[in-house]
């Protein structure tokens, strides 16, 4: 398993794991980050994010995109 941080921009990847507290855990649930969606990094911009999950695009800074695996 690797963070999304290291995932490369255009290819989509499984989510296999989301760490951290569980308000933490539970807001990333809210915005569409669970077990087994698939998500795809748009860029990246100094460990910020830009990624296409179920349909949406969302930005992630790099302290929560560290707390998803994949």
């Amino acid at each position: 398993m690797m963070p999304l941080t290291f995932a490369p921009v255009g290819k989509p990847s499984v989510i296999r794991r989301i760490t951290g507290k569980d308000e933490v855990r539970q807001h990333l649930a809210e915005l569409g980050f669970v077990v087994g969606e698939e998500v795809t990094v748009v860029s990246s911009m100094g460990g910020n994010l830009i990624l296409n999950i179920k349909g949406s695009r969302i930005a992630l800074d790099a302290s929560m995109a560290q707390r998803i695996m994949l």
